[in-house]
């Protein structure tokens, strides 16, 4: 009886010793997981910089790993997302090479004018929610910074302002100052598209309509969906970032586009990015 005894407390303390050290690993996993997910974008701009470890670890000017340009390419190695994105090993090696180059190293800031921020939002307009995009940009403002909306996407005003162009389009008749432009009310009363009265290059003020409009209560903001960043900091280089919550070493904020440009190419992406062509 004292023999079974003895083997079961073995046998239990034996469990007990496997359970705590599953429960110190588990522990351990998501302590190092959560070290390595960039979960903050400054953290993002100091892990590209070399100013702080893959472990969370601030580095400060005078430490001889600041800024250290093997260490740096260690750490760009893990800003990437590996799941989605669809970068070549040689347009990712190649990036890194020219931020981390010894003769002419290149670094983000967040002060740059040369990144900005796509939020989606959702907006409730005419009785009902609709998506609705801003554009931010961070800007100097007495002696600090600030974020601020610099232009906006809206269906609704691409709807609202869908300028007729060609044969179809409404016209006042080069004469009609000979009957004291009275025939504005056609133009402005009876008819739904005054924009075509317009000069050709005319393109609406979308911001100014959308303030306006959520000064007056007509558009009101509900939610943020989702936002990515845009950068351009980088001479001759864009890419992209997005936040990837999800399990594993491989989260957080993460570079999910990356192509090396030309000025042409910057401003068509530009364009595009705006939903200006």
């Amino acid at each position: 009886m004292i023999k079974k005894v003895f083997v079961f407390i073995v046998i239990a303390t034996l469990c007990t010793g496997y359970a705590s050290a599953q429960i110190v690993s588990d522990d351990y996993q998501i302590e190092q997981q959560l070290l390595a997910s960039t979960k903050q974008l400054n953290q993002f701009f100091k892990r590209f910089n070399g100013e702080e470890t893959n472990r969370g670890d601030e580095l400060e000017p005078g430490d001889r790993r600041y800024r250290n340009a093997r260490l740096r390419k260690r750490y760009l190695n893990i800003l990437f997302d590996e799941e989605h994105a669809q970068i070549s090993k040689n347009v990712k090696n190649k990036f890194i090479d020219v931020a981390t180059n010894a003769q002419n190293a290149q670094f983000l800031s967040l002060r740059s004018k040369d990144w900005f921020a796509v939020v989606n939002t959702t907006f409730e307009y005419e009785g009902r929610e609709q998506p609705l995009t801003l554009y931010m940009e961070i800007q100097k403002e007495g002696l600090g910074y600030e974020w601020v909306i610099s232009d906006i996407s809206f269906g609704a005003y691409d709807q609202l302002f869908d300028k007729q162009r060609g044969e179809t389009k409404e016209f006042l008749h080069p004469m009609s100052h000979e009957l004291d432009f009275m025939n504005l009310r056609k133009a402005l009363v009876q008819n739904g598209s005054p924009e075509s009265y317009t000069l050709a290059d005319y393109k609406p003020d979308y911001l100014t309509l959308f303030l306006y409009e959520v000064k007056k209560g007509m558009l009101k903001f509900k939610t943020v969906e989702n936002l990515k960043y845009h950068f351009f900091s980088l001479d001759g280089w864009y890419f992209s970032l997005n936040n990837y919550n999800r399990s594993g070493l491989n989260s957080g904020w993460l570079i999910s586009d990356l192509a090396e440009i030309t000025n042409t190419q910057k401003d068509q992406l530009l364009k595009l990015i705006y939903g200006k062509n």
